[in-house]
Order: structure tokens, then C-alpha cells, then sequence
């Protein structure tokens, strides 16, 4: 349910900068997701679809490019890209890791017309 909120600021800040531009229809928005952040691409897309409507975005196309999710070790210092059955460091077998990529959500560009 969170993609309610999360695609309702999408929208805002689309709406914003065409505004600023003087756009008079946004055709795309390229968004930047980690694979860590916890959005449903159909999700976001499905609210897009409703919240979008009266706008001069009804229509736009999303496009989701996914990053990988990347972690430090640091123990170790080993810089990796965790499997699905663990974050645990590859090199040291540590769990103290933290996260350096993967878990954002951003829009990368607008298309405008």
C-alpha cells in the first residue's frame, strides 16, 4: 500500500518540473529502483494509472530500471552483490555489511512535450 503514497510524490514532483518547464504533456518518467526497495513495479503503475487521470500526465509511460543491490563488508572490506539466500559477505562470512547500493527510488528523468 505504500505505493500509494510513494507514486502520488512521483507524480507531484513530475508535475512540478513541467510546470517549471513549461511542458504541456509529460509522455514518460524513468525511474531508478534498487532491488532492495520494497516497490512493486504494477503497483506504482496501477496508481499511476488512477492518480494521473486529470493531468497532463494521464498516459505517461513509466519505465522501471532496476539496480542491483551492492554491500560492504565491514569486516573485511570486500565490496559484493548479495545472492537471495543471504547477505552474509562472500569473502568473510561476516553479516556486518551494510548497504552502498539498491535500495533507492528515484526519477532519473522527465520526458516532456
Amino acid at each position: 500500500m505504500h505505493e500509494l503514497a510513494i507514486t502520488q510524490g512521483i507524480l507531484d514532483i513530475a508535475l512540478s518540473n513541467a510546470k517549471k518547464a513549461g511542458a504541456k504533456r509529460i509522455i514518460g518518467i524513468n525511474l531508478v529502483i534498487g532491488k532492495l526497495a520494497s516497490m512493486v513495479d504494477e503497483s506504482i503503475q496501477f496508481y499511476w494509472d488512477i492518480l494521473s487521470d486529470d493531468t497532463i500526465a494521464k498516459g505517461a509511460l513509466l519505465n522501471f530500471n532496476r539496480i542491483l543491490a551492492e554491500m560492504h563488508c565491514f569486516d573485511c572490506g570486500n565490496v559484493f552483490n548479495p545472492d537471495h539466500d543471504t547477505f552474509a559477505c562472500p569473502v568473510c562470512k561476516s553479516i556486518h555489511v551494510g548497504v552502498t547500493k539498491g535500495d533507492e527510488l528515484r526519477i532519473e528523468s522527465i520526458d516532456v512535450e
